[in-house]
């Protein structure tokens, strides 16, 4: 088991990182929330990871801190559940709003997320209201809007890169391509850089 990568973060194409370490390159799948936290390309990023090995497939998931693995590990648990909509729940949602969800029974929360019907959701409450007590009561914590470094200094986003990253990355969630340009062009404005947009866009979603 890979629990934790420490290296240079090399790229971020979101919802996916590089980290080089010791000359080998980690792809991560990370959710937004952890995403927007991440340092400048350049910069040493810590990871928590989870690894999943698939038939076909072997893949890393990365996360800010150890409640937000913790989470995604009970996610993956419940019937249903596989990485990519666990990464979606937690790319829609902080860990924080996602313990409130459940613990507060909220079903229509959970239905605004990709991938996740009313039944998923009730059957999502019904698993996890126990086992999520292990992680306390939840408290309202804000995702801290990405800083003006996030993008490397010498990369210059024009406004349809900008798009066509926020909008790639909401597909890669389990958004489909319409409501994924839709919500995207709910939300733009002049100058918005695609992590702030992809931002702006989950918000809109819930």
């Amino acid at each position: 088991m890979i629990g934790r990568i420490r290296g240079t973060l090399v790229e971020k194409q979101p919802p996916e990182i590089l980290v080089d370490v010791a000359g080998v390159g980690y792809e991560i799948h990370m959710p937004m929330t952890s995403f927007y936290q991440l340092p400048a390309v350049g910069d040493e990023v810590v990871v928590y990871t989870h690894f999943v090995v698939r038939e076909d497939a072997q893949l890393l998931f990365g996360f800010a801190d150890k409640m937000e693995r913790g989470l995604f590990r009970e996610l993956i648990k419940a019937n249903g559940v596989g990485p990519k909509l666990g990464l979606a729940i937690l790319s829609g949602m902080s860990a924080s709003q996602f313990l409130a969800s459940v613990q507060n029974e909220d079903v229509s929360a959970l239905v605004s997320l990709p991938g996740i019907g009313k039944k998923t959701a009730e059957r999502l409450v019904v698993e996890l209201k126990d086992r999520l007590a292990k992680f306390g009561k939840a408290q309202s914590i804000a995702v801290p809007p990405p800083s003006g470094d996030l993008l490397s200094t010498n990369t210059i986003v024009e406004v349809n890169d900008a798009r066509e990253e926020a909008q790639s990355a909401l597909i890669a969630l389990g958004y489909k391509p319409a409501q994924a340009s839709k919500l995207v062009d709910s939300v733009y404005k002049e100058g918005m850089e695609s992590e702030a947009l992809i931002r702006e866009s989950l918000k809109a979603a819930i």
